[in-house]
């Protein structure tokens, strides 16, 4: 399942995460790439320090207070996030994301985009299937979550500064199927709620998305 939550962070926060970026040092972004992947990878990241840290935490709590977030990843642990920035000729070409970081499977990656798009030129984040490839350069403070299990890319910049945070999740439900099944369950559970209340209906579909994470859910 492909989705974008729109307005993880709102103007003011997305502007104050980027002077916070701004006064970073960035080390090459190859140094975290797995073997085959860091040959086509050509972007930087921030390094180590504590102000980074200030930064990448504010993220990290946004993403642990969303509720869409926490509905369509249903996160078992979540890998350090990291900050990355693309000038212009960088890019990273195809690949997929390692199965395995640390001691963590990941499931689903993510990108917070950081940077309004009309200020650069390139740099979406191209997903590739056997049918098409799609392009994702949303508005600054859209999170974007897809499978890792995606071959993907992020084309190059060829103006201005790209700055998004990147991170991936391990689920506690591994599939994707079951994920989307629950994930639909959540949305269709909280639309009757607002539209008629509690009832029988509202009672079975949420014995029933119980009874499935009993079946699905790793603990």
């Amino acid at each position: 399942m492909f989705l974008a939550i729109d307005g993880l962070l709102d103007a003011a926060t997305v502007g104050a995460l980027r002077d916070e970026a701004a006064g970073l040092a960035f080390e090459d972004g190859a140094n975290t790439a797995g073997r085959f992947a860091r040959e086509v990878k050509a972007n930087d990241q921030a390094a180590p320090s504590d102000a980074r840290d200030a930064v990448l935490a504010l993220v990290a709590r946004a993403l642990q207070g969303n509720a869409l977030f926490a509905s369509a990843a249903r996160p078992r642990a979540m890998t350090p996030l990291i900050l990355s920035r693309y000038r212009s000729g960088q890019t990273y070409g195809l690949h997929v994301d390692d199965a395995l970081m640390g001691d963590l499977r990941t499931d689903i990656s993510f990108t917070l985009f950081l940077s309004d798009p009309k200020t650069y030129d390139g740099g979406a984040l191209i997903l590739e299937d056997s049918l098409e490839a799609r392009a994702v350069k949303p508005a600054a403070g859209t999170v974007f979550l897809y499978p890792s299990t995606t071959l993907h890319r992020v084309e190059p910049v060829t103006r201005g500064e790209r700055l998004a945070v990147v991170g991936w999740v391990q689920s506690r439900i591994r599939q994707a199927d079951q994920r989307e099944i629950l994930f639909d369950l959540d949305r269709s559970i909280a639309e009757l709620h607002a539209s008629a209340g509690k009832s029988a209906l509202f009672d079975c579909l949420c014995k029933t998305r119980s009874n499935l994470l009993r079946m699905w859910a790793e603990v």
